[in-house]
């Protein structure tokens, strides 16, 4: 399978703080990369290298077999773009932010109304886009990432802070893109979403990526799959977790069973939190 994106021993730094250190990684054509990690991880710098915004410091970037380095403007004409910082034009409407945007790609005559139906925002609204809620200023977003139908998308916490309708929404168009033969990489502190969306998953702490792998691969290799229960012990009521590796768990639930009014038993699958907290000692958001 081909490589859309190759970041080959990236580095770059602020002053004396290395916010990417020296990382290599790959997104295969048609392929969703979730890269998860806490605030100040590295991610957003990560992602202004690879759409050219800053040029490495150290190592390579090739985006669609071209190098960053030399052939930028063209390899920016052909990918897409959505950070978390709102930057539209809050005077125009969503159908005249679209076409001025796809007028920078060179394209004049684009189906705004099919891009804002898309994304569940009414193609005939005419007011200014100071009016749009922040979940439909974020749809309007993505939608202007789509102009130029990018063969690979660059997602910068393209959810966070939504109301449920705009992320569903959002998540939709990715796996959608992505079935269309986009290639999308994604950053996000949401451990639910990177797993329901992403092919492969990287975790990043302190600029370097510290794993790289399918979550399920994940999940198996370092996360914990348990069964919880909860029964009656006299007067109280006890919670006992059993891992499910244990081999000694069978006989232990028999003892249980046979011994206590159990009142709920069920398994808990290991979770892409388990596995960050396996890499870094601590949960995502602290």
């Amino acid at each position: 399978m081909d490589h859309s994106v190759v970041a080959k021993d990236i580095a770059y730094s602020y002053t004396e703080h290395r916010a990417v250190d020296d990382i290599s990684f790959h997104i295969d054509e048609g392929e969703v990369l979730g890269l998860l990690g806490p605030n100040g991880a590295g991610k957003t710098t990560t992602l202004k290298m690879l759409i050219g915004l800053l040029l490495p410091q150290a190592g390579s970037i090739s985006i669609l077999d071209m190098d960053m380095a030399h052939d930028r403007e063209k390899i920016q004409s052909l990918i897409g773009v959505c950070f978390e910082e709102k930057n539209l034009y809050d005077e125009m409407s969503a159908a005249a932010n679209l076409n001025f945007f796809a007028s920078l790609f060179g394209s004049k005559h684009i189906d705004a109304d099919r891009l804002l139906e898309k994304m569940g925002l009414p193609p005939d609204r005419k007011d200014n886009v100071a009016n749009f809620s922040k979940g439909m200023k974020q749809r309007l977003m993505i939608a202007r990432a789509l102009v130029n139908h990018p063969r690979v998308l660059f997602l910068d916490e393209p959810t966070d802070g939504l109301d449920p309708v705009s992320a569903e929404t959002i998540r939709r168009v990715i796996t959608e893109e992505k079935e269309l033969g986009a290639t999308v990489f994604l950053t996000t502190h949401d451990m639910m979403e990177a797993d329901r969306l992403s092919d492969r998953v990287g975790f990043m702490n302190e600029g370097k990526i510290v794993a790289l792998d399918t979550p399920d691969n994940l999940k198996h290799q370092y996360g914990k799959r348990v069964l919880k229960v909860r029964y009656r012990s006299g007067e109280k009521i006890t919670e006992r977790e059993l891992s499910l590796e244990d081999p000694q768990t069978g006989s232990e639930v028999d003892r249980i069973l046979a011994q206590h009014d159990v009142r709920d038993m069920h398994t808990e699958e290991a979770t892409l939190e388990d596995v960050f907290i396996h890499f870094t000692g601590r949960k995502l958001e602290e």
